[in-house]
């Protein structure tokens, strides 16, 4: 049985992995080199490189970028400079073997549909994944949704505090994340910011000590002195979580789905995050919905990323030759299996 790679490219870190049947390997990681477009290419070839085998038939890559799958060119991108990169085809001829690539968030989604034995267990299943940005993914009926142009799923892009009280609807700035978006409020960046203020506003907290000491100040801080205690970083982790939970109660309304799963670098903040998000999601889910809806954290933790890659890969192998199509085919074979459904894109 040959071996594929998956490879999870985010804003500030780089995970590679192999995957051998069901049998997922230890990640390789590395902070994203975001010079340039060139020197992410290259990054990604070293690093896969280091942990391929010789019977390596495939890679698969999720990116935070709209891709059109089709031909694997990544149409727009935030935190990566790939925009209008024709990746697949260049890492295809750097490496030697097929690349396939898709969305991060899609891909993540992708993996937490499957169990910890990689067996096909949720039909349909929202995930938003938190991190640098703020992604989607979507599984509908047991297949991925792309959508028309491959798109589908930027749930960090929802408008959850557009303020539209005045005569007139506020003018677009043309940069995203837009003012009022959950990902504009509720990424990691946003975590950051409300911890930068804590530590402003209460110098005799574990965050302004941390100030005065000249030490970094950021979401992860914020987390672990809330873990041990800190009242003013436990709220703050409560507002962020409180914003988590109204892009959940959209999902919900949206989607009515089995599962809506929280993923990225937020799902370090455990139950802290996850019981307030959950609260006030359902305190805005339309009346019947949402009843048979679970929200959870990722199974797969950090690494669903890197595995949803490396299952898209494994899958289109097993698909046959031929060019993925938005459809959810390959050259006109099904996309859909027991255990793999099909993968489709959504902004990351």
């Amino acid at each position: 049985m040959s071996s594929v790679i998956g490879v999870d490219l985010g804003g500030t870190k780089v995970a590679v992995a192999p995957l051998r049947g069901r049998e997922f390997g230890e990640s390789l990681l590395l902070p994203t080199d975001r010079s340039g477009s060139g020197a992410v290419i290259d990054q990604l070839v070293a690093m896969v490189g280091r942990i391929r085998e010789d019977d390596l038939a495939a890679v698969g890559i999720g990116v935070p970028s709209i891709v059109e799958f089709e031909t694997g060119r990544v149409v727009s991108s935030v935190n990566i400079p790939l925009k209008d990169v024709a990746l697949r085809s260049v890492l295809g001829e750097r490496l030697g073997v097929p690349v396939y690539v898709d969305n991060d968030a899609t891909v993540a989604a992708l993996a937490e549909a499957h169990d910890s034995e990689l067996r096909l267990v949720a039909h349909n299943l929202v995930m938003i994944t938190i991190g640098t940005g703020v992604g989607g993914g979507i599984v509908l009926g047991g297949r991925i949704y792309r959508g028309a142009t491959g798109g589908a799923g930027e749930l960090g892009h929802t408008l959850v505090g557009l303020d539209l009280s005045g005569s007139s609807v506020p003018a677009p700035t043309g940069h995203f994340p837009e003012p009022g978006s959950l990902e504009s409020v509720a990424a990691g960046n946003a975590l950051d910011r409300l911890a930068a203020r804590a530590a402003d506003s209460a110098s005799d907290s574990a965050l302004g000590r941390l100030k005065a000491e000249g030490k970094p100040v950021a979401g992860a801080e914020a987390v672990q002195a809330a873990e041990d205690g800190d009242e003013a970083a436990q709220r703050i982790i409560e507002i962020w979580a409180e914003r988590v939970g109204i892009g959940i109660a959209n999902a919900i309304n949206t989607f009515d789905p089995e599962e809506v799963v929280i993923g990225g670098g937020a799902a370090r903040a455990g139950d802290r995050l996850l019981e307030t998000a959950k609260r006030v999601a359902l305190g805005y889910v339309v009346p019947g919905l949402g009843r048979r809806t679970s929200i959870r954290l990722a199974w797969h933790g950090v690494r669903a990323g890197v595995l949803g890659a490396a299952l898209l890969a494994a899958h289109e192998v097993e698909s046959g030759p031929g060019v993925p199509r938005g459809d959810g085919s390959a050259s006109g074979r099904s996309n859909s299996s027991p255990d793999v459904p099909a993968a489709g894109g959504a902004h990351g």
